[in-house]
């Protein structure tokens, strides 16, 4: 049975997620802030982290922050806060996903079970390491590590993703509904910016080790590319 931490500091909220996710056959824990979390995911083993951004102590941008420092535990940020901006931040500091409150529950839902799928097939990878190469960019996709000349590039789990995805595609121009389907699994609702907004961060890591960040295109009107 997977087992998700529920992390908000409002009472309802946390006992409204726990019934959803315990019909669901999940098994819950809960933590009212984000130090509270962060002691959490030091000594238990959690499949999945359902993330609130304002809360005391600790807000979720500075709990995203301290989990990544010792834990690559898939998390979906679920707040009220729902500017391009807060997602950019969110994405940025090493979030999964992003759900903006009120949210409805079934997509919820969804969006953990394709988290919990891509971090299943990724513990079930290969045993040797399978490499990935372009442009002087490496991707070790057993390690799930990336550099470029030998320096390397941190990357969230779904910037990896995007890279690879794009990269195994080089030469093909892919839409938002299909990297959305190959990397969360999921339908696209035609709303989400999620893409956009981690193609953004992407380019900018990119950048910073000197890599040009048009290396991914943006084909107007259709997606993404590499050439």
């Amino acid at each position: 049975m997977k087992k998700i931490l529920i992390v908000d500091d409002e009472f309802e909220m946390r006992q409204l997620l726990r019934i959803y996710l315990r019909q669901d056959n999940y098994q819950v824990d809960e933590a009212e802030n984000g130090q509270d979390a962060y002691e959490k995911v030091k000594k238990n083993d959690y499949d999945l982290m359902v993330l609130d951004v304002m809360m005391p102590l600790m807000d979720g941008w500075q709990t995203i922050e301290q989990v990544r420092k010792i834990s690559e535990i898939p998390i979906i940020m679920l707040t009220a806060k729902g500017s391009i901006q807060d997602k950019v931040t969110g994405l940025s500091t090493g979030a999964d996903d992003y759900l903006v409150k009120p949210f409805d529950e079934a997509e919820l839902l969804v969006r953990i079970k394709a988290l919990l799928r891509r971090a299943n097939s990724q513990e079930k990878n290969i045993d040797h390491d399978e490499v990935l190469k372009y442009e002087g960019v490496i991707l070790n996709l057993t390690a799930r590590e990336a550099s470029y000349e030998d320096e390397k590039l941190n990357l969230t789990p779904t910037e990896f993703d995007l890279l690879e995805v794009l990269i195994k595609h080089r030469g093909k121009v892919l839409s938002r509904e299909q990297l959305v389907e190959q990397i969360w699994g999921i339908e696209f609702t035609g709303e989400d910016r999620t893409v956009d907004v981690h193609i953004k961060n992407l380019r900018v890591k990119l950048k910073t080790l000197g890599i040009d960040q048009l290396l991914i295109k943006t084909v107007w009107g259709i997606g993404y590319k590499v050439e």
